[in-house]
């Protein structure tokens, strides 16, 4: 038997009003955020995510998931095609380009590569080609 305590007999624990959430201060900070910088911020946690999922790290093959690369460069890929016309080409030139990097990068760790058209996020850019 283990001798560690399971949720049921956890003793009830209250954290100290200073470690508690304040939601509304989230809220208010939230608020504050333009959509424009949201939406950057959005779009390069999913850029960094792919680019861990393709390997493309120092620790590459430890992390490399080309399924969960896919999903993420296709959100990616539709999160920057339904802003195109909320960011200006300030923001969203930049974007685009390490859409297509991360599209590539997954078009040549693929060890079979989807058809031109097929890879992830394609349907939102149009086909990409090396």
């Amino acid at each position: 038997m283990s001798d560690a305590t399971s949720p049921e007999q956890a003793p009830d624990v209250q954290l100290p009003e200073q470690q508690s959430p304040d939601f509304d201060a989230m809220a208010r900070d939230i608020a504050e955020v333009p959509a424009v910088e949201v939406i950057v911020t959005v779009a390069v946690n999913l850029m960094s995510a792919a680019a861990v999922k393709l390997g493309l790290t120092d620790d590459g093959d430890d992390h490399k998931d080309l399924d969960e690369a896919r999903k993420l460069v296709h959100a990616l890929a539709g999160l920057l095609d339904a802003s195109t016309t909320e960011i200006s080409s300030f923001h969203a030139a930049p974007l685009r380009d390490g859409l297509k990097s991360l599209q590539l990068a997954f078009r040549e760790a693929s060890l079979v590569p989807d058809e031109t058209g097929q890879g992830p996020g394609e349907k939102y850019t149009g086909p990409v080609y090396g």
